[in-house]
């Protein structure tokens, strides 16, 4: 298929977290970017230590992207790693579909957004964790960078020890969903 101006003005795309949170994108590949509707000022700028940095709401954060696989994006931005998808609305649906389809596990795996030293454990097995608790603290690239529950649950093996060194995708904690 031919992209023409017209089809690439037209263009929207759905960038989904890994918590499952929503971002409709419009025109992203023209100057003014639009957020769930809204246009949005952000500048993407290189400074001259060769440092890449996001410039939104007159605040700068530093930001690296870690992995690109397909659609799925690992990006680290002040010191904190999100995961994410690059979705079109069909590919959304499609998604969605499926995540309805597929038995739903109780059990879910942390595991390393990327590679690095377990600096410090902040939880025990046995102990009960909301969604977006901190569980540990990996040191990659001379960063500390929390590692939270994806999930609200019980912590039933913690894999990993203080000073482990992991790779990334390594499993760090088991969690039992509630």
């Amino acid at each position: 298929m031919k992209l023409t101006r017209k089809k690439i003005e037209e263009a929207e795309y759905i960038a989904v977290s890994s918590q499952d949170k929503r971002y409709k994108i419009r025109n992203p590949f023209s100057e003014d970017l639009k957020i769930n509707g809204k246009k949005t000022e952000i500048k993407i700028f290189d400074d001259e230590n060769g440092f890449t940095y996001i410039l939104y709401k007159r605040k700068k954060y530093l930001a690296e992207i870690l992995e690109r696989s397909q659609n799925k994006y690992t990006v680290l931005i002040n010191g904190v790693s999100y995961v994410f998808t690059i979705e079109t609305p069909i590919s959304y649906k499609r998604k969605k579909y499926l995540d309805k389809t597929k038995s739903k596990s109780t059990h879910e795996m942390v595991q390393a957004p990327m590679p690095g030293k377990i600096v410090d454990i902040l939880v025990d097995a046995g102990t009960d964790v909301k969604e977006g608790e901190a569980l540990l603290i990996l040191e990659a690239m001379k960063m500390q960078n929390e590692i939270s529950s994806p999930v609200t649950g019980k912590v039933t093996n913690i894999v990993v020890r203080k000073n482990d060194v992991v790779n990334k995708e390594d499993v760090l904690v088991e969690l039992e969903k509630k």
